[in-house]
């Protein structure tokens, strides 16, 4: 079965008494008509296909009342009346009363989110992680370049404390360094040094 579907079943089982909004009512009847609603895990797309002769325009009003924001446009001798925001999605599902179908809706719908957060999380820390290594491997080859071409020993010794950790701790990151030396520095002090260690290599390499 679709979404489609399972929102038109439930719709067509709730009581149309009298107390009814007559435009709750509407909107609800029009749905059954001629509603769609994609699969949220899918896509975001809920419309109505109204066939000529309607215009649509009592429609789009009516969800305009409710603060809905309806686009229109046309198809096949059909107008289409449809919404692509997941708020106004959501928003409509309530007002025809199709709570059920609304809950599956935000469950999907707040899962996706959380699923976008971790992928920008982890290529947030990918990237990171990317610029860390290319930092390192110019690192280390500027510092394996001043060995073979002046020798370390050339450098102040605080230099060379940093260039020896780092040939040997290439994965390391410049906080895990800070912590190797004793006494330690910050972080910001090691990449002043290793900033150091490049402009030699640079100079040698002139």
């Amino acid at each position: 079965m679709s979404f489609s579907s399972d929102i038109k079943r439930e719709l067509r089982t709730q009581s149309t008494g009298k107390d009814q909004c007559p435009n709750r009512a509407y909107v609800r009847e029009s749905f059954i008509k001629w509603g769609t609603c994609s699969d949220p895990k899918k896509a975001y797309h809920l419309e109505f296909s109204l066939p000529a002769p309607h215009t649509g325009d009592r429609l789009c009003q009516v969800l305009q009342e409710f603060n809905l924001n309806p686009k229109k446009s046309g198809r096949r001798g059909h107008i289409l009346i449809y919404m692509k925001e997941a708020e106004n999605i959501v928003d409509a599902l309530n007002i025809m009363g199709a709570h059920k179908a609304l809950w599956a809706f935000e469950n999907v719908r707040i899962l996706k989110e959380i699923n976008n957060r971790i992928n920008r999380q982890v290529n947030f820390e990918t990237a990171n992680l990317s610029k860390t290594v290319s930092a390192s491997v110019q690192q280390i080859e500027d510092i394996r370049f001043i060995a073979q071409h002046a020798g370390l020993e050339t450098m102040p010794e605080s230099l060379q404390d940093v260039a020896r950790l780092r040939l040997a701790n290439p994965d390391a990151t410049l906080k895990e360094i800070s912590q190797m030396l004793s006494p330690s520095i910050g972080k910001s002090g090691v990449n002043h040094r290793l900033r150091k260690i490049s402009s030699i290599a640079a100079a040698l390499r002139e």
